[in-house]
């Protein structure tokens, strides 16, 4: 049987669609990388982060607010991650969308983060990336292309998560 390349295509990247979407991850494979949006937002401890600040360093950019149950699950995962791998050249901003402080201050009490926390109470970085749900996280490489979009937590998530960051952390 004789099959197009067109159609070979086709069949290879619906069957990729498939792999990836069962665990809920979006990859940019090489020249699909995206730009990540430029930010500069204040922090919980008064400082500012800028996205720009971090190139060469690879990025996990995580949205998230204080009503997000999945969140809960994601703080203790991403404190290990940054303590394994910070080292290596890794960071993590948690952005906030909580209207109020008080909101993120109560939730942050629970859920310390040993990594930088940004404050965006208008939401104004989330239609810049195409946030769909809480949590939604990029991972940007050091030249500042988004590599991977994850949305949603749980536990089946932490496998792959981390093999993209140590992915990410060797060709980098």
């Amino acid at each position: 049987m004789h099959t197009s390349l067109p159609h070979a295509r086709h069949t290879i990247r619906r069957l990729a669609s498939l792999a990836l979407g069962a665990t809920a991850l979006a990859f940019a494979i090489g020249s699909m990388a995206a730009p990540a949006p430029a930010f500069t937002l204040p922090t919980t401890t008064g400082a500012n982060v800028s996205l720009g600040d971090h190139k060469g360093k690879i990025v996990y950019v995580d949205f998230w607010a204080s009503w997000c149950g999945p969140c809960r699950q994601s703080f203790p995962w991403m404190n290990e991650m940054l303590s394994k791998y910070q080292a290596q050249g890794f960071e993590i901003i948690a952005v906030n969308l909580d209207a109020a402080r008080a909101d993120a201050d109560h939730f942050l009490a629970d859920n310390p983060a040993s990594f930088t926390v940004a404050l965006d109470p208008q939401a104004t970085m989330p239609p810049q990336y195409g946030v769909k749900g809480m949590p939604t996280s990029y991972l940007i490489d050091g030249n500042g292309e988004i590599i991977l979009q994850h949305t949603g937590f749980n536990d089946s998530h932490k496998a792959d998560l981390e093999a993209a960051i140590q992915k990410a952390i060797e060709t980098k």
